[in-house]
């Protein structure tokens, strides 16, 4: 979730009310200097508490995993889904967005009920939001995304109502009536089929076929029920039409005028069908009042009728999406009030708990969220903690809150997050660097610990170091409160080329960003630095591109083709170029946005149709970008379109004999015209191709190419080479020219390791974890290294380090192994099944779960 639960001290007024001119007042064409003591120093660099987030965040999720991995292999079908959207709630909380999809599209799939299919489809749609492109593209490639599809609930939901009530005293009377009745609104009549509409509700049914006077009538007068002529029409058409219920609820106000007559009369497909509506229409249908009233008014007898049994799904649903769009709203707290009163184990009320403890917070309803906070706890739910050592600050309860989290440490395995919200309380500034360094070796992703240490040393002037802090975290993760941070510390420092560059490549990320806790526009700031920069013209410009390309400075090249991008006039390759940047600093959102901006800007047909490619390979259909490509080619001979066939279909051909075809796509790709920067590539790729095809020479002659024309990443290719001809000095030679001349180098030290000697080799993967934390090689190869030193605890506690922060597959693989060759049965299995809610389908980790389960007591 995007929103932010900060704390009360960080809403405290600033001096100067953050306004940036206060900073950055243009005057003989100097920005005026910040005072290393001023107070607005102290408001330029203040960094706010870290974020209460309203998700769910065991201790051990490779615990938890297992678990719902286990209860899948025997539960009964009706209570799969349930565990899916626990799994999806853990991949939440881990931040991986890849693994939240596929759970929700499981449980899409093995949904036992209409509403729970009707749900989970449209949480996918919801989830999926700004990608309707892509189903228009597989669309047009004869492919469908069948989630997004409507339900025709009339066809699928078997009606509840049993039609074999008791008859009355009037049965001789009834037996002489008409098969028809009407009902009158106003001075108009309804003519329906008197038994079809009994069977629509108990309370139909018994007006009609019971004890009443209206059972025998033939006119029915319904004028002061509330009910329009124009609603009454459609309950008779549908009555008379099998439950086609799509082809009657076909809007929102449809939907709306129907849905509380729906509950009233026990109309389970009706319902089900304006249920349909609200929630393909998310997030808008939430900013409609009437919709919110209708789905927040809904009380225990109504919902079965509405949503069955699946009302912790809905309001979960729901409850998110409030969220998403107010997290301090009423109906945000309303939501998940409801899903509080749905929940039925544990585990539902973790999550329900802490959430509405977390919207509480924000609403400052201190008490109640303390009790909600409270209830996570008990419940087992211990990061809900921080909510209540946040309130008991605000409190005035300080000493408490550093007490409750110490307990916490004592009781359970110490996690990053525990030590980083216990330095908010300590007493002294040591002991306050002390935890926060904690918090950095148990969670390196932990964006707080470096914000505040190289804002506390920017204070102190101490630059150098400072800005390493704030380096560190940014060399890995490319987070915009960072990037904020950094832009003000170059405001301090009077260093304008590089505050443009930063609040250039937030603006990249996110176009909308807002600074200061979202009181002043990003780009009001750049208007104002952009003042004292020098203009660059656009030769400048591809210069600027190409020397940055060629260091391996991303978010440099992002920055400069944000400038460009308001001068040049072919904007579709540049907004192609920032996709491949964002993608490998790993923004997969802004990156596809940046795909959609570039085929909005194509210049032809044939330029369209490559990025409409790439867009439909980046989200994983590689063969329909392979006929985006094709038809591309036909138009006309392209760089682009020759390079990304070769590409998908290197990607998804299984016939080895497929390399020759491949490289004769790259040559085609060569000959045609293209700049430097897409021709380096090419010939990377190339000599990729002819590696593994065994001819080393061509190979090398490629890569040779590449780093004439300044495609710095050929060195990596051209180390291999060396490599494969048993020249391991050469490729280590190669690869600390990568280094030496690469900006983000974390990678190439990864590689360089590889052809050392194994000294050299530790120092190289101890100087990747540093550069990049969440590098799994390193920890799996220092793993196998204590093990093969039998020493199998310090193999197993260096993986675990790992995966206490990183969730991979390979990690728990690894470490179930270790496992399993110690003994431990049960840890064995335990990682096997978290493992597999990665890739149910990995082929070894199926194998050694097999191997494991033979020898489980």
């Amino acid at each position: 979730m995007r929103a932010f639960f900060p704390s009360e001290s960080c809403k405290e007024s600033h001096v100067n009310a953050l306004n940036p001119q206060s900073w950055l007042q243009v005057e003989r064409g100097k920005l005026s200097k910040v005072s290393p003591h001023s107070s607005s120093l102290e408001s330029l660099i203040k960094v706010r508490d870290p974020s209460i987030l309203p998700l769910f965040k065991p201790v051990d999720y490779v615990e938890v995993l297992a678990q719902i991995h286990k209860e899948l292999e025997s539960c009964p079908p009706h209570e799969r889904s349930n565990l899916y959207l626990l799994r999806y709630q853990v991949f939440k909380g881990l931040g991986d967005i890849k693994l939240m999809r596929r759970s929700l599209r499981l449980a899409w799939l093995k949904a036992s009920t209409v509403h729970e299919r009707l749900i989970f489809g449209a949480w996918l749609k919801y989830e999926k939001r700004g990608e309707e492109l892509i189903s228009d593209l597989l669309s047009s490639c004869g492919k469908c995304a069948k989630e997004f599809r409507l339900i025709n609930i009339g066809s699928e939901l078997p009606s509840v109502v049993n039609t074999s009530f008791p008859d009355g005293a009037m049965t001789n009377q009834k037996n002489s009536l008409s098969g028809t009745v009407s009902f009158q609104i106003g001075d108009a009549k309804i003519v329906c089929d008197r038994q079809k509409m009994a069977t629509l509700s108990p309370p139909f049914h018994s007006m009609l076929n019971g004890c009443f006077i209206e059972s025998v009538s033939e006119v029915i007068d319904l004028s002061k029920n509330d009910i329009s002529l124009r609603g009454m029409k459609v309950i008779s058409e549908f009555s008379s039409t099998g439950m086609k219920l799509a082809t009657l609820v076909l809007s929102r106000n449809d939907a709306v005028e129907l849905m509380g007559y729906a509950l009233e009369e026990n109309c389970p497909v009706l319902a089900a069908s304006c249920l349909q509506v609200f929630l393909q229409e998310l997030p808008n249908s939430l900013n409609d009042e009437r919709v919110v009233d209708l789905l927040t008014s809904v009380n225990s007898l109504h919902s079965p009728v509405m949503v069955g049994s699946a009302s912790f799904l809905l309001y979960c649903l729901l409850s998110q999406v409030a969220m998403d769009l107010d997290p301090g709203s009423d109906k945000a707290a309303c939501f998940l009030e409801h899903l509080v009163d749905s929940t039925a184990n544990s585990q539902q009320k973790m999550v329900a708990y802490h959430m509405l403890g977390c919207v509480k917070l924000l609403k400052k309803e201190y008490n109640e969220a303390e009790r909600f906070f409270k209830a996570a706890l008990t419940e087992g739910h211990v990061y809900s903690v921080t909510g209540l050592t946040r309130i008991g600050q605000i409190k005035g309860k300080k000493v408490d809150s550093f007490k409750k989290l110490t307990s916490i440490i004592s009781n359970y395995t110490p996690m990053g997050w525990m030590y980083q919200e216990r330095s908010l309380y300590c007493e002294n500034n040591e002991k306050k660097w002390e935890d926060l360094e904690k918090a950095t070796e148990l969670d390196p992703t932990l964006t707080y610990p470096y914000m505040y240490r190289a804002a506390s040393l920017m204070k102190k002037q101490n630059v150098q170091d400072s800005m390493a802090e704030i380096h560190k975290i940014l060399g890995f993760k490319l987070s915009v409160e960072c990037l904020e941070l950094r832009f003000c510390f170059h405001l301090v420092l009077e260093d304008y080329q590089s505050a443009i560059r930063d609040v250039q490549a937030i603006l990249t990320i996110c176009p909308d960003y807002r600074m200061f806790e979202g009181r002043v526009p990003a780009t009001q700031f750049r208007t104002l630095v952009r003042e004292h920069v020098r203009s660059w013209t656009s030769a400048d410009c591809w210069l600027q591109l190409y020397d940055r390309w060629s260091d391996v400075d991303d978010v440099g090249s992002l920055s400069v083709i944000y400038q460009m991008l308001e001068s040049e006039t072919a904007k579709g390759v540049l907004y192609f170029r920032q996709s491949l940047l964002l993608l490998r600093l790993n923004c997969p959102e802004a990156a596809m946005r940046s795909l959609q901006f570039a085929r909005q800007h194509a210049s032809s047909e044939h330029e369209r149709l490559v990025y409409e490619g790439w867009i439909l390979y980046d989200t994983g259909h590689c063969d329909e970008a392979l006929k985006k490509a094709e038809e591309s080619i036909k138009l006309s001979r392209s760089f682009e379109a020759f390079f990304l066939k070769a590409y998908a279909l290197a990607d998804s051909s299984q016939d080895p004999t497929c390399s020759s075809t491949v490289v004769a796509l790259l040559q085609d790709a060569l000959k045609c015209p293209s700049d430097r920067l897409r021709k380096g590539q090419a010939l990377n790729n190339l000599g990729s191709v002819y590696v593994d095809s065994g001819k080393l020479d061509l190979a090398a002659d490629c890569y040779i190419n590449a780093l004439k024309i300044r495609h710095t990443r050929a060195h990596q290719g051209l180390a291999r080479v060396h490599y494969l001809k048993n020249n391991k000095s050469a490729a280590y030679e190669e690869m600390t020219k990568l280094i030496e001349r690469a900006r983000n180098n974390a990678s190439a030290y990864e590689k360089r390791s590889e052809y050392c000697e194994r000294e050299q080799t530790k120092l190289d993967l101890e100087m990747v974890t540093r550069l990049d934390p969440l590098r799994v090689y390193p920890y799996r190869y220092r793993a196998a290294v204590l093990m093969d030193n039998h020493k199998e605890k310090e193999a197993i506690t260096e993986l675990s380090r790992a995966i206490a922060f990183k969730a991979d597959l390979h990690l728990l693989h690894l470490r179930a192994a270790f496992h399993e060759h110690t003994g431990d049965v049960l840890g064995a299995m335990r990682d096997c099944r978290a493992a597999l809610s990665f890739d149910p389908n990995h082929q070894e980790m199926l194998q050694l779960r097999s191997r494991v389960n033979s020898q489980e007591p």
